[in-house]
């Protein structure tokens, strides 16, 4: 009997055909990344350095976040979109209101000698904070500080913050500087 011999399959182009198949793939696929928050970070703090003098309770604005997403505002509830008109208030203080923020004369380049707030926003959240309720409310700390700037940018030379040069910009920032201090987060439950 005569033995049956089975055609062979041409494999030459298959490494091709598969190369393709994966440059095909590396090309259409797109994968998600994550921007987080743009923060500077204090530079350390030498250990023989004494401590800075305390804050007086006028000059802190202070915003606690609970586990159930629940806003704290200077010991009162308070919904998110309330936060940025809030924050726009304690930055300003345009009456010199006794219960807002100090000012310190300070020159500033452009402007002269302005008075600057002594201002700080303290945000706390709790453990179990849920990362959306954190961002919304970041947001909404951040668009106060951009609109004091757009306002004050809008004022001075008829342009947006973000329009500007960077010596104006940097002029804007000294009159409104961003003084967030996020603490540690805890069990704040209620």
């Amino acid at each position: 009997m005569a033995k049956r011999e089975t055609p062979e399959v041409n494999a030459g182009s298959m490494a091709d055909i598969a190369f393709l198949l994966l440059i095909f793939f590396l090309v259409t696929t797109t994968m998600d990344t994550d921007s987080g928050l743009a923060r500077l970070l204090p530079p350390p703090v030498p250990e023989d350095v004494p401590p800075p003098p305390p804050i007086k309770d006028r000059n802190v604005f202070t915003v606690l976040l609970n586990s159930n997403n629940q806003l704290l505002v200077k010991g009162k509830p308070m919904k998110v979109e309330e936060l940025k008109d809030a924050a726009k208030e304690f930055i300003l203080n345009e009456n010199n209101d006794e219960k807002l923020p100090e000012f310190k004369d300070v020159e500033v380049d452009y402007f002269g000698l302005v008075p600057v707030t002594k201002g700080v926003i303290s945000l706390q959240n709790d453990n179990g904070t849920q990362y959306q309720a954190y961002l919304m409310v970041q947001n909404e700390l951040q668009r106060a500080y951009n609109e004091v700037r757009n306002e004050l940018a809008r004022r001075k030379w008829s342009k947006d913050y973000d329009d500007l040069d960077d010596d104006q910009q940097k002029a804007i920032r000294q009159i409104y500087p961003q003084k967030i201090s996020e603490a540690e987060p805890k069990n704040i439950s209620n």
